[in-house]
């Protein structure tokens, strides 16, 4: 590996935000998913609406919006950008037993938005934990992952 390939670090070692300012401005799309795992039990609280904190759901995915708008301001080296759509989904799934987590954001800029869409998810799922934690204490956050990301110099990936 030579010292180029490592864009957040100046010559002497020390983190730095990465200039992208030569690069052109593109359409950027990035996909990211993860699961919280619970008891059947707990599934069906949710499905029925009968969770202490409110509507499980709707508040993990408000939760994941407002964080995905915010992740410049909570991940050190991460440009912000303007996004023009953030989207997540949140389905009971019985046979995880759990919630999977979808998230999708867009953006014309000259960054991906990668990192928006993963920290979508991660929140979502933080809240989900945070809404059942009264009734479960094994409820378990996995396998969050960027599933998809189109457009920038770098092409688009598709890891699902």
């Amino acid at each position: 590996m030579n010292d180029k390939s490592l864009t957040h670090l100046d010559e002497q070692g020390r983190a730095r935000m990465v200039d992208v300012s030569a690069k052109p401005e593109t359409l950027r799309i990035a996909i990211a998913k993860g699961e919280v795992r619970l008891k059947p039990e707990t599934l069906d609280l949710i499905r029925q609406g009968l969770m202490k904190k409110g509507d499980v759901l709707t508040v993990a995915q408000i939760a994941g919006i407002m964080a995905a708008k915010r992740t410049a301001d909570l991940i050190p080296l991460c440009h912000p950008l303007p996004l023009h759509q953030v989207e997540v989904t949140l389905t009971l799934e019985d046979a995880l037993p759990g919630v999977v987590i979808t998230a999708s954001a867009r953006t014309t800029a000259k960054t991906g938005v990668e990192m928006e869409a993963l920290t979508a998810v991660a929140v979502s799922a933080l809240t989900v934990y945070d809404m059942v934690k009264a009734v479960e204490k094994t409820a378990q956050i996995t396998n969050i992952r960027l599933v998809e990301k189109h457009g920038g110099q770098s092409g688009d990936v598709i890891n699902e």
